[in-house]
């Protein structure tokens, strides 16, 4: 009724189930029930029967050691695992406490960074135009803005930020932070962070705090958890109490903590405790939420930066999807939903399929909503101009507004230009 999907009811991991679906004939299985074993066992029956490509979501912290073997022994082709990635998010967020979002590409060369506008930052009432002076010289380029009200645009010279907009830089992470210098925010890095909640993402998070330096401070309710996180994270200090009392969080001075994460079963405890942390003066406050119409009315409170778990894994399946979807073209290596799902960055790899190799952009028509945010060539990080050309072999990064691009020769708006031709 809600998604107009056609729905089979029976056990997942069953031939019969799996036949009646029509599986055989399937392009992608996906398996993400809640039992990591059901899921697996889905995908080799699936596989058996003809599937093409399968999805399995694995959430163990046992299985997530043996993943290579697992999918091989199994005929896995993608393993999910939604905790570990929103503990590498996190861990993001918390190496850049001055982004409410983080995402890379080019394997670390390229950063995309989310930050909401104050009434205090000197941008606020200026066209971008008017920046050029002073941000001229750093590699970055303000490539999505999300208005208060929730409208998405790609934006040009003559937008003017104001206070509550949320903005999107892209470019080098030494630009970045020489922009968030300017913009005098830039905090010292972590190096004590506060969890709520001892879960699988508080055991994944903590163990990647640990190789980086920091302390982690965990508070979980679970006596047997516990007991569990000091066995197999010896450094890390576990507390068996209700991290949402106030009057626990006070003997344990959160506000000395550089950080503080919400990761507890319950969504409204997450967003409430963080508030809380917030009004604290904590520096950095992230918290755990999957219902998106929460996310809307916390972020107008102050609270940015909050993960989703689900959403995680929507989005790797939906990379992986939109590449098969475009199996002739460029080749998509990487994609993430900004602003909410109002805009894309998508990062291509151009090969002998793209069109207009070679031309300066200036020259080019590109669709409405469509910005080339980078463009790395030969190991070289480029924030193009009107003068740069793609070319054979490059890396390139596109911000789309409203359009589902697949291939980087969407972007083009060849109709005006075979109008032109013709005319010729």
């Amino acid at each position: 009724e809600a998604l107009d999907v056609m729905c089979v009811k029976g056990n997942g991991a069953s031939i019969s189930a799996l036949r009646e679906s029509g599986v055989d004939a399937a392009d992608v299985l996906i398996a993400a029930t809640s039992m990591d074993e059901v899921n697996m066992v889905c995908c080799l029956t699936a596989k058996r029967l003809g599937a093409k490509y399968t999805i399995a979501r694995v959430r163990n912290v046992e299985y997530a050691m043996e993943l290579s073997l697992l999918k091989e022994a199994l005929g896995i082709d993608l393993v999910i695992n939604p905790e570990n990635a929103a503990a590498a998010e996190i861990a993001r967020l918390l190496r850049f406490p001055p982004a409410a979002n983080l995402e890379t590409f080019c394997r670390g060369r390229v950063e995309l960074i989310g930050f909401r506008v104050r009434e205090e930052d000197f941008l606020v009432g200026h066209p971008l135009s008017a920046q050029s002076g002073q941000l001229q010289s750093l590699p970055m380029l303000f490539c999505a803005a999300e208005r208060a009200e929730g409208d998405v645009v790609i934006p040009d010279g003559s937008f003017v930020p104001q206070v509550g907009d949320r903005l999107y830089l892209i470019g080098q992470p030494t630009g970045l932070t020489a922009f968030f210098r300017l913009l005098g925010r830039h905090n010292p890095r972590c190096r004590n962070v506060f969890l709520v909640g001892g879960g699988r993402i508080a055991h994944y998070l903590t163990a990647i705090l640990e190789r980086l330096g920091i302390h982690v401070k965990i508070i979980e309710r679970s006596l047997d958890r516990c007991r569990h996180l000091s066995e197999v994270l010896p450094k890390a200090t576990v507390i068996c109490g209700d991290g949402t009392d106030q009057e626990l969080l006070e003997e344990e001075d959160v506000t000395a903590s550089d950080a503080f994460v919400a990761l507890t079963d319950r969504d409204e405890d997450n967003l409430i405790i963080s508030l809380y942390a917030m009004q604290r003066k904590v520096a950095k406050v992230v918290a755990k939420c999957n219902r998106q119409n929460y996310t809307g009315i916390v972020r107008d409170l102050g609270l940015d930066s909050v993960i989703s778990p689900k959403l995680f894994t929507a989005n790797q399946i939906l990379h992986i999807v939109r590449g098969m979807q475009n199996s002739k073209g460029s080749v998509m290596s990487t994609l993430y939903r900004i602003a909410d799902g109002g805009a894309e960055a998508a990062e291509f790899v151009v090969n002998e399929t793209t069109r207009h190799l070679g031309t300066p952009l200036k020259d080019l028509r590109l669709k409405k909503g469509i910005l080339v945010a980078v463009i790395v060539h030969q190991g070289r990080t480029i924030i193009p101009e009107g003068s740069s050309t793609i070319e054979l072999g490059d890396t390139v990064i596109i911000i789309s507004s409203n359009q589902g691009i697949l291939d980087i020769n969407d972007i083009f708006d060849d109709s005006i230009l075979d109008l032109g031709a013709g005319n010729q």
